[in-house]
């Protein structure tokens, strides 16, 4: 297996079509084909389905298709990191987010990372907390911004903040024109309020199950919806709550529709009472060098996040 091998495979993949690789590579269909069916000879597998309104793949294809964009993401990355080491950092970052955060940081990211990188391309990619951890073991992606990472040898973590969760509900007739922050409400009063939460393994769900579990409750999970914007949409209509951080709440322009409370926790015996928060972390690869330009970048994306959501 070649490297232009493995390059036709995907972009044949990707698009669907031989003839529409073929334009894009700018290769003679008929060689693009061989490549492939040698590719199809070594593995001793067939990649694709043939029809006649393109291809399909395999399902040993479609594993090959997630193995071969992390490979020309690699070789690419090598490239970059020896071009970076010449001067100015440049080449490609690739940065996964939450999607509650990406609404939030996307843009200021951009327009500084254009500023400080002129010679660099950003890639931003959203992702719930479990999705960017494998894209980041798959070298998919250059760093995450996580909630609540559990340390592993694969991955090198930084906290860089600790974000408040709040109980999120509709506001009521009476509530109109009142702050979007309410009083706050007991760890005990928020599991009698049945939930629109994300599946296992989300971070925020993972994080309320372990707080409760430590007082002896547990949650009462009404509906398990994977969108936020979805979520509040069945807060709104329906007598259901959510668990999410302020950013989320703004980033959707519902704060006139909605009323938040922070929710606190037991107070350990010697220690002050403290409210329920998530833990927001920067994670990269142990496993594969930073290269200047994510080297430089890191502190740029710590800054962001606190100024956008502390």
């Amino acid at each position: 297996m070649d490297f232009k091998q493995l390059q036709t495979f995907v972009q044949v993949a990707e698009l669907g079509s031989f003839t529409r690789a073929a334009s894009v590579l700018r290769v003679a269909q008929p060689a693009l084909s061989r490549q492939v069916r040698a590719l199809e000879v070594e593995l001793r597998q067939a990649l694709f389905e043939r029809n006649g309104r393109g291809v399909t793949l395999t399902p040993a294809g479609t594993r090959l298709l997630g193995h071969g964009r992390g490979i020309l993401q690699q070789l690419e990355r090598a490239r970059q990191d020896l071009e970076e080491h010449r001067g100015m950092a440049a080449g490609l970052l690739s940065i996964g987010l939450p999607p509650s955060v990406s609404r939030t940081l996307t843009a200021p990211l951009v327009e500084l990372f254009r500023e400080r990188f002129p010679r660099a391309t950003l890639t931003v990619v959203e992702g719930l907390t479990t999705y960017t951890l494998e894209w980041l073991a798959q070298g998919r992606i250059d760093c995450a911004v996580v909630y609540n990472a559990t340390p592993a040898a694969a991955f090198e973590l930084l906290p860089v903040l600790e974000e408040p969760l709040y109980l999120v509900s509709a506001r009521t007739p009476r509530e109109a024109g009142a702050e979007l922050v309410a009083r706050p409400l007991d760890l005990a009063t928020l599991a009698t309020r049945e939930l629109a939460i994300p599946s296992r393994p989300h971070a925020i769900r993972m994080r309320l199950e372990t707080v409760m579990a430590e007082a002896g409750l547990k949650p009462r999970v009404g509906l398990e919806i994977e969108s936020v914007p979805a979520i509040l949409d069945l807060v709104q209509r329906h007598p259901l709550h959510a668990v999410l951080s302020l950013n989320a709440i703004r980033a959707s322009g519902r704060e006139n529709e909605l009323r938040a409370r922070p929710v606190q926790l037991p107070a350990r015996r010697g220690a002050a009472a403290t409210e329920l928060a998530a833990t927001l972390w920067l994670a990269t690869s142990a496993q594969r060098p930073r290269g200047p330009l994510l080297e430089q970048a890191l502190p740029m994306l710590s800054t962001l996040l606190t100024e956008h959501l502390a």
